[in-house]
């Protein structure tokens, strides 16, 4: 008797699904479908989101300027940083977005002098920020290290410290790397409610109980839950892991620990040696006496409003291709995780309130594996856990996974996938990696069209 063709399918996926515990590197070249790289054309995205009211507006460009701007030592600059704006690290394919092409990171040792630039850190490669997995005493670290210091910069006079030792790390296997996380769209992600996340989360729970993938809104540190704020148990949502819950926490943390400016939520200095101080602390605070709103907000509160008011990235017109793409990007089960669209609640901001979010993530934690796993633990996130990266905009990034390891996305998927180890459960993403296995060519290449459409 012929088996329905649903039955035989599923059959084979459970195959390969239980084959996985003998993985094997599998090489982009042995596909005949292709990544086709990053999209071109007009970027489709960086400008404000369209029903900003003049106010908002004001704020938005205002935010835009300071996220432009490049900070000196007087400004507060360091004593360690990894770069002098906001825009170095998040310019692809416009301000707010990813890790450009070039570099700015190869240039620092230029103007700093007293810097070398460290192995990893290349003018063809990523932004890149580090963080050691371990402290010298063997317990867990996973803060940033700054890459440079002002040393040796003519307005840094009499400050002498110098680079920590990241040979040193790398040989001893004790980094792990980051790079930045796009924002467009960032406002309406932050004005998701809880409630529609875990909504979501509790949705084809059959279908996701059958490809591996877990998850519950206890919130113990167990696989797959969100990630939740230290202090009021909400779900937070930005970050690699889910660590920061809003913009403004999220602005203010990049300014203290990527430039080493301090600011009104961070308010003291990384490093605090006395000869390396140029700028009163908090280098970054509301300016009481100016005339006008925008004028008093600090910076982070103008980054905050910049990454708030910026209009999501718009997809690509559709194709025969990518419209098939979508459909198999359902069928294999890249929606499970990857939820195409939630919705924002109400919201005290009209340009946000009551709308869809074509974000392509649920925004919840999902166990990846030993081959993902960077041995940092940030809030409930632990060391092989990371949030469902949002897809949207994705056809214009150059980079991909969190530490920038690859440029393609057939590498990108296949990294996904990751049998069970001593100390980590099988990735979550082995099921659907294992159907994308078992599509004919056409299909991945639809597959791969429709995400770089997006």
């Amino acid at each position: 008797m012929k088996m329905p063709r649903t039955i035989v399918i599923g059959a084979i996926v459970t195959a390969a699904v239980a084959g996985l515990g003998a993985l094997r590197p599998l090489p982009a070249q042995l596909f005949r479908a292709r990544d086709p790289g990053v999209r071109g054309g007009a970027p489709g995205a960086g400008p404000p989101l369209a029903a900003l009211t003049a106010s908002e507006l004001a704020f938005f460009t205002a935010g835009q300027e300071e996220f432009d701007e490049a900070e000196g030592v007087a400004d507060g600059l360091g004593p360690r940083f990894n770069l002098d704006s906001c825009v170095g690290c998040h310019s692809q394919p416009a301000p707010g977005g990813s890790s450009p092409a070039g570099n700015p990171q190869a240039a620092i040792v230029q103007a700093f002098p007293g810097n070398v630039l460290p192995a990893f850190v290349t003018p063809g490669g990523p932004v890149r920020e580090v963080r050691f997995r371990l402290k010298p005493d063997g317990t867990r670290d996973g803060g940033v290290h700054a890459l440079f210091v002002i040393t040796g910069h003519p307005a840094a006079a009499g400050c002498t410290i110098v680079q920590e030792d990241f040979a040193a790390q790398v040989a001893a296997r004790n980094v792990s790397f980051r790079i930045p996380t796009p924002m467009f769209g960032a406002g309406l992600i932050e004005a998701i409610p809880d409630y529609v996340i875990l909504a979501n989360q509790a949705t084809n729970a059959a279908a996701k109980s059958a490809l591996g993938i877990r998850g519950r809104p206890n919130r113990q540190a167990v696989s797959g839950i969100a990630n939740t704020s230290g202090n009021d148990g909400t779900i937070a949502r930005f970050g690699w892991k889910a660590q920061n819950k809003s913009l403004l926490l999220f602005a203010g943390e990049a300014y203290n620990v990527e430039m080493g400016i301090s600011n009104e939520l961070f308010q003291s200095e990384r490093d605090e040696t006395p000869s390396c101080q140029f700028a009163s602390a908090p280098n970054d605070a509301t300016r009481m006496e100016a005339p006008t709103g925008v004028d008093a907000a600090s910076g982070i509160v103008k980054f905050a409003a910049f990454m708030r008011f910026l209009a999501p990235p718009a997809p690509a017109p559709a194709t025969a291709s990518t419209t098939r793409g979508r459909a198999v990007f359902d069928a294999i089960g890249c929606a499970l995780c990857h939820t195409p669209t939630l919705q924002t609640g109400e919201y005290r901001i009209a340009a946000l309130a009551n709308q869809p979010v074509n974000l392509f993530s649920d925004l919840l934690l999902h166990a990846m594996g030993a081959a993902l796993a960077d041995e940092i633990v940030q809030g409930q996130a632990g060391p092989d856990e990371f949030r469902t990266a949002p897809l949207w905009g994705l056809g214009q990034r150059i980079f991909f996974l969190h530490d920038g390891r690859t440029t393609d996305l057939i590498q990108a998927i296949l990294a996904h996938r990751s049998p069970a180890t001593l100390r980590y459960p099988a990735s979550e993403a082995n099921g659907a990696v294992a159907r994308f296995l078992l599509l004919g060519e056409a299909d991945r290449q639809h597959l791969l069209d429709f995400l770089r459409s997006l």
